[in-house]
C-alpha cells in the first residue's frame, strides 16, 4: 500500500512539473512575443514621427464663382472658374506611444490618430478663366481689379468648402488608414508576428461609441414596450369574433 502511494506521490510530482513547466515556457515565449510587437511597433512609431507629415491623399476641384459690383448707376460683373488641388495630411508628431495598443488576446495593434489636416487650396494659375461684363464700369474705375480681388477669395474658400465634403473626406480617412496600417504590419509581418493592424480616428471611436449607446436605448425601449399590454386587454383569437 505504501509502495503504491508512494508512486502515486511520484506521478503527481512528475506531472506538477511538467505542466509547471510548459505553462512557463508558454508564457515566456508570450512575454518575449510582446516585447518584440511592442519593440517593432515602437520602432514603427518613430520612423512614422521622422516623417513629421504624412499626405495619404490629394483630390481636385473646380470652384465657379461670380461677383458683381455697382457704381454709378452702371453694373459690373465678373465669373471665374478657379480649379486648385487640396492635400490630406496628418501631423505624425501628435502619434505618441498611448496611441499605440496591442491586445495581445486578439493579436490586435490599434493606432489611434490624429485628425485630418486640409492644405492648400493649391491653384492653378494656368487653368484659372474669367467672364466679364459691364466693360463700361471697368474701364472707368478699379471695379476690375476688385472683382477679381473678390472672386479669387470666394474660389478659395469654395474649393475648400468642397474639399470638406462628405465623401472626399471619407476618401481621405481611408487612404490615410490604410498608409498608417500598412506601416505597422510590415515590419510585423517580416518579423514574423501574425498580427491585424487597425488604425482609426478619434472622432471615429467617438462616433461609434455613441452609436453603440443609440442602439443599446434603442433596444432597452422596445424591451420595455414589449412588457407594456395594450389598453383593453389582450384577445385571443376564439375572442375576436366577426359581427354582421
Amino acid at each position: 500500500m505504501k509502495t503504491i502511494i508512494g508512486l502515486l506521490v511520484v506521478i503527481l510530482v512528475v506531472f506538477g512539473i511538467a505542466f509547471g513547466g510548459a505553462y512557463y515556457f508558454q508564457k515566456g515565449v508570450e512575454d518575449k512575443m510582446d516585447g518584440k510587437v511592442e519593440s517593432i511597433a515602437t520602432a514603427s512609431l518613430l520612423g512614422l514621427r521622422e516623417q513629421a507629415r504624412l499626405t495619404a491623399f490629394m483630390a481636385s476641384f473646380v470652384a465657379v464663382v461670380t461677383s458683381t459690383q455697382e457704381r454709378l448707376g452702371l453694373k459690373a460683373e465678373k465669373t471665374m472658374i478657379m480649379p486648385g488641388t487640396v492635400r490630406y495630411e496628418i501631423d505624425l508628431n501628435k502619434l505618441q506611444p498611448k496611441d499605440v495598443k496591442w491586445d495581445k488576446e486578439s493579436n490586435v495593434l490599434t493606432v489611434n490618430l490624429p485628425p485630418l489636416i486640409l492644405a492648400g487650396p493649391e491653384v492653378d494659375i494656368d487653368g484659372i478663366k474669367q467672364y466679364d461684363g459691364g466693360g463700361i464700369l471697368m474701364a472707368l474705375t478699379d471695379a476690375g481689379e476688385t472683382l477679381d480681388a473678390a472672386n479669387r477669395k470666394r474660389g478659395q474658400d469654395e474649393l475648400m468648402k468642397q474639399a470638406k465634403g462628405e465623401v472626399p473626406m471619407r476618401l481621405a480617412r481611408d487612404a490615410t488608414r490604410s498608409a498608417i496600417e500598412r506601416s505597422f504590419a510590415m515590419p510585423l509581418k517580416a518579423a514574423g508576428v501574425k498580427a491585424t493592424v487597425v488604425a482609426k480616428f478619434a472622432d471615429e471611436a467617438q462616433e461609434a461609441a455613441s452609436e453603440e449607446q443609440d442602439h443599446g436605448q434603442a433596444d432597452n425601449a422596445q424591451v420595455q414596450n414589449a412588457h407594456q399590454e395594450p389598453e383593453g386587454g389582450a384577445h385571443t383569437p376564439a375572442e375576436q369574433g366577426t359581427h354582421e
